[in-house]
C-alpha cells in the first residue's frame, strides 16, 4: 500500500504544506545518478476544449495573483525552492518539458526566462532536451525563433485532426492546416525535433477523416507522432454531451481500427513505435522526457497541480494558480500532499509502465502469478513468444490494442 505522509515541515525553512521538505534520506539515495528532469506546467488556455480534464484555466476563471504576466516569476520561485530542497549536491537536468494548458500563451521571452533560470540554478547536461507544447495558433515564426535561440530543442504541436468538423467536436480553435504550417515554421526556426499530437475516435470522425489526418502528418516535417484514443473524462463538456445523448460514446472497435491504421501508415513511412501511443523516426527523435517518466526516474514538477517524483517520494502541488502563487509568495511549499511508495509499489509501477514500451520488461520483474499469466498471454497472442523465450514480456501488435487489459492481468 502507498504510505501517505503526515504533514511535513521544512528543515530550517519556514513551515509549508505537506511535501518534499525535507527530502527523506531514502529519496536522496541515487539522486545524483538517477536521470532527472524538470516539468513546468503552464495552466492557461484561451478556451477550454470539451474533452480536456487537465488542470487548466481560462482568463475568466482566474482572480488576482494568478495572471499570466506574473507567472514566469512564480515558476522561477519554485525552481529556487527546488534547489534548496534537493541540494547541496544537485542532480543534473537531462530534460525540461513545458506543458499545459497552453505554454505558448505566455510570451516566448517569459518561457525563455524560466529556462534561463533553470540553467542558472541547476547543472544541465550538454545534450539537454528542452520541449514546449504549443497550440498551433499560439506560435509564429518570430516566437519560435525566440524559443529556439533560448535553447528549446523540441516542440510538440497539438494538431488532433485535419478534419474541420472533428476539430469543432473537440472544441479546438485552430484551422485544419495550421498545425502542419506551424511544424514547417518550427523546422525553419531550427528546432531539432517536432511532434504532432493526434486524437482518434472523436464522434463524427470517419475512416476518411482519420486517413486524411495521417496523410497531413506525413506531409509535414515531423520526426515524432503521438496518437491517443479519445477518452470521455467525467466532468468535461464532452462527457455531459455524451450523457445527454448529443454525441455517441467512442466505439472500442472503431478505436482499435484507428490504431491499427495509424500504426500501419506511420510504419510504412519510417516511424517506429516505441511506446504504445508514440512513434519516432529514430532513437534520437524519441521524447526523452517521457522516457524518463516511463523509466520511473526522477523529476520535479513546477506549477499548480504539477506532480513530482524523487526516489519513491511523490507529491503534487495545489491546483489553483492563485493558491499556488500565494504559497510561494509567503515562501511556503506549494505542495498539497505527498506519498512515499514502498518497494512493492515501485515494482508494480515499473511493470505497469514498462509493459507499454517496445522493449518490454524482464519476466523477473513480474510476480510468480504474473509470470504464469504472461505464459497465458503468449498463448493468447498478446505477448511475443520469441521475447518470452528470451526472458522478456513484450507486447505483440494485438497486445498493444489491449495493452491496458494485459497490464491489469499481469499485475493483479
Amino acid at each position: 500500500m502507498n504510505t501517505v505522509l503526515p504533514l511535513l515541515t521544512d528543515a530550517g525553512l519556514p513551515p509549508g504544506a505537506p511535501g518534499p521538505d525535507p527530502l527523506p534520506d531514502s529519496a536522496r539515495e541515487g539522486l545524483a545518478t538517477t536521470p532527472f528532469g524538470l516539468y513546468v506546467h503552464v495552466p492557461f488556455c484561451a478556451t477550454r476544449c470539451g474533452y480536456c480534464d487537465f488542470n487548466t484555466y481560462t482568463s475568466d476563471e482566474l482572480g488576482p495573483g494568478a495572471n499570466r504576466s506574473e507567472y514566469a516569476g512564480t515558476a522561477i520561485a519554485e525552481l529556487q525552492r527546488a534547489v534548496r530542497t534537493l541540494g547541496p549536491e544537485l542532480p543534473t537536468v537531462s530534460t525540461v518539458f513545458v506543458g499545459g494548458g497552453t505554454p505558448t500563451l505566455l510570451p516566448a521571452d517569459d518561457l525563455a526566462a524560466v529556462l534561463s533560470a533553470a540553467r542558472e540554478l541547476f547543472p544541465v547536461a550538454d545534450d539537454v532536451e528542452v520541449t514546449t507544447e504549443a497550440n498551433p495558433e499560439t506560435v509564429s515564426p518570430a516566437s519560435l525563433a525566440t524559443l529556439r535561440e533560448a535553447g528549446f530543442t523540441r516542440v510538440s504541436l497539438g494538431m488532433q485532426s485535419a478534419a474541420p468538423h472533428v476539430l469543432a467536436a473537440l472544441d479546438r480553435r485552430h484551422t485544419p492546416g495550421r498545425a502542419v504550417e506551424a511544424a514547417h515554421e518550427a523546422r525553419a526556426a531550427g528546432f531539432d525535433h517536432v511532434n504532432l499530437d493526434l486524437i482518434y475516435g472523436t464522434p463524427g470522425e470517419t475512416d476518411a477523416d482519420w486517413a486524411a489526418s495521417l496523410d497531413a502528418v506525413l506531409a509535414s516535417p515531423v520526426d515524432h507522432v503521438s496518437a491517443y484514443a479519445l477518452i470521455v473524462e467525467e466532468g468535461t463538456k464532452l462527457a455531459r454531451r455524451v450523457r445527454r445523448g448529443e454525441l455517441p460514446m467512442p466505439d472500442d472497435d472503431v478505436l482499435a481500427d484507428r490504431y491499427e491504421q495509424a500504426d500501419a501508415t506511420l510504419g510504412s513511412a519510417g516511424f517506429e513505435w516505441y511506446e504504445v501511443s508514440n512513434w519516432a523516426t529514430s532513437d534520437a527523435a524519441r521524447c526523452r522526457h517521457n522516457e524518463l517518466y516511463w523509466a520511473n526516474a526522477n523529476w520535479w514538477g513546477v506549477g499548480p497541480g504539477a506532480h513530482s517524483h524523487v526516489g519513491g517520494l511523490r507529491w503534487w502541488n495545489v491546483k489553483h494558480p492563485a493558491a499556488y502563487a500565494d504559497r510561494l509568495a509567503r515562501d511556503q511549499s506549494p505542495a498539497q500532499d505527498a506519498e512515499l511508495l514502498d518497494e512493492a509499489d515501485r515494482a508494480l509501477e515499473a511493470v505497469m509502465l514498462g509493459l507499454r514500451l517496445r522493449d518490454g520488461l524482464p519476466l523477473t520483474a513480474l510476480t510468480g502469478t504474473g509470470r504464469a499469466r504472461a505464459a497465458d498471454a503468449v498463448r493468447g497472442g498478446l505477448l511475443d513468444p520469441a521475447a518470452h523465450a528470451d526472458g522478456r514480456a513484450v507486447l505483440t501488435d494485438r497486445g498493444r490494442l489491449l495493452a491496458d487489459a494485459v497490464v491489469r492481468d499481469l499485475t493483479d
